[in-house]
């Protein structure tokens, strides 16, 4: 019987993560109540999407990949791990049945911190799981297969995001002008590193005090900018910054910088289509739960668009763009080319919370925070190549042991997993303290930050 279940499962996993997702989310859809039309455009939809990222990082990939490689060939300077953005983290998760697993234990989780009334936050986010089911995936490599120790590590940062989405939502409020009633906030991942951001303002606070008096109309900067800093005009960048890096002609310069503008918008568009393949099952599960929460006021948490309309958050992506790239080229412990995370979209947000929407200090708190993104996508970059080659998702136009990453969320988190997966996988004591006095110290600058907000 074993085997028939262990050559059953083995079956479906060999569909692929595209389909192995549209079977997957459609049968939980319908058990959580969607009609069957909508379960099935739900799962429709995810595998429509994981082939259309996958379409779009090998047109990247294959355009790309000569000129950097002629690039490092002639400078010796070791850019040589291509960042593809969040696009392969999400179809590496998403590919995974363990991202199903870690949906369930952090629904049980934001059910039971419910109840003891620990949070105000209902998740409805299901989509960005994968953020979190990254970390997971990190932990449990690196602690050999430990389902318990991953479980626990998974629990300890969903935990956060759910106090993060209670601690920003006055924040929130105020920044978008919500009314009392309004109960919508976020707990995107992305935000966790508003606590370390928070050390760095304050540091500000105290050695540039009069910096706010120069602060500047992020709204004026952006209608300025216009098309200038747009993603088709980013990526077209890009393309002719990689084409003079790796000393090519002004035709193959040209068709990078198309190239790269084409796949810059392309991710954006594709992008959106996650969110709606996710929504029917969403849509069921917060049914499921707030029928078991009645009469208990509630904050709804969604995705990190919530704040997209401050402008704010657009001119300082534009301004970190080319510091992201000036600080890749001499950044010590850096190997990561800057590519599909280049716009920073996991930096920003956060930043905006902590700042109030103050460009200048923005910009300053960016550029302190970017070797983290660097140092984290460099860390990660061999388990996220050689679970896409496990996966069958390496991207064409790579070669053969080039290594590919992402500038992503949660770059302390991934850290963090690393070193708390290592220790327990040798169960070394030293070990073991290390990384426990890691995510005190990880709970102590949380707390602080926390308590700065309500102040």
């Amino acid at each position: 019987m074993l085997n028939i279940i262990n050559t059953l499962f083995n079956s479906f996993i060999g569909l692929g993560g595209a389909a192995m997702m549209f079977v997957v989310l459609t049968i939980l859809a319908l058990f959580f109540g969607a009609k069957p039309s909508k379960a099935l455009e739900g799962g429709l939809r995810m595998a429509v999407a994981l082939t259309g990222m996958g379409a779009i990082i090998s047109l990247l990939t294959e355009a790309f990949a000569p000129a950097l490689n002629a690039f490092v060939d002639a400078t010796g300077i070791a850019l040589s791990i291509t960042d593809l953005g969040w696009a392969p983290l999400a179809v590496i998760t998403w590919g995974s049945i363990y991202t199903l697993y870690f949906a369930f234990i952090c629904i049980l989780l934001n059910l039971f911190l419910l109840a003891l009334k620990v949070t105000n936050t209902l998740n409805v986010d299901l989509f960005n799981i994968w953020n979190v089911s990254i970390v997971g995936l990190l932990t449990n490599y690196y602690a050999r297969g430990n389902l318990i120790v991953t479980s626990l590590f998974v629990l300890f940062i969903y935990t956060f995001m759910l106090l993060n989405a209670d601690a920003m939502k006055p924040v929130i409020g105020k920044l978008l002008d919500f009314d009392e009633h309004n109960i919508t906030t976020t707990a995107h991942p992305s935000f966790l590193i508003a606590p370390l951001a928070m050390v760095v303002n304050k540091l500000i606070d105290k050695s540039f005090p009069f910096i706010d008096k120069y602060d500047f109309d992020a709204d004026t900067l952006n209608k300025k900018i216009g098309f200038w800093g747009s993603k088709f005009a980013i990526g077209a960048y890009l393309g002719v910054f990689i084409g003079i890096l790796g000393q090519r002609n002004v035709s193959n310069i040209l068709t990078l910088a198309f190239t790269g503008g084409v796949a810059l918008e392309l991710f954006n568009v594709v992008g959106g289509w996650f969110g709606p393949a996710i929504e029917p099952l969403s849509n069921g599960v917060q049914s499921f739960m707030a029928k078991r929460m009645r009469g208990r006021k509630l904050f709804v948490a969604i995705d990190w668009p919530i704040v997209a309309s401050r402008a704010e958050v657009w001119a300082v992506m534009n301004i970190l763009a080319p510091i992201l790239l000036l600080v890749s080229m001499v950044l010590p412990g850096n190997n990561v080319m800057p590519l599909g995370g280049i716009l920073l979209t996991v930096l920003t947000p956060a930043l905006l919370i902590v700042t109030g929407g103050k460009v200048i200090r923005m910009t300053l708190i960016g550029t302190v925070l970017i070797p983290i993104y660097l140092w984290s996508a460099t860390l990660v970059a061999d388990f996220i190549t050689s679970t896409s080659i496990s996966m069958g998702n390496f991207p064409k136009g790579l070669e053969s042991g080039q290594l590919f990453t992402s500038i992503d969320s949660n770059p302390i988190e991934k850290m963090l997993a690393i070193l708390f997966g290592k220790s327990f996988a040798t169960f070394d004591f030293a070990s073991i303290a290390i990384s426990l006095v890691c995510m005190l110290i990880y709970t102590i600058n949380f707390l602080w930050y926390r308590n700065e907000l309500r102040r």
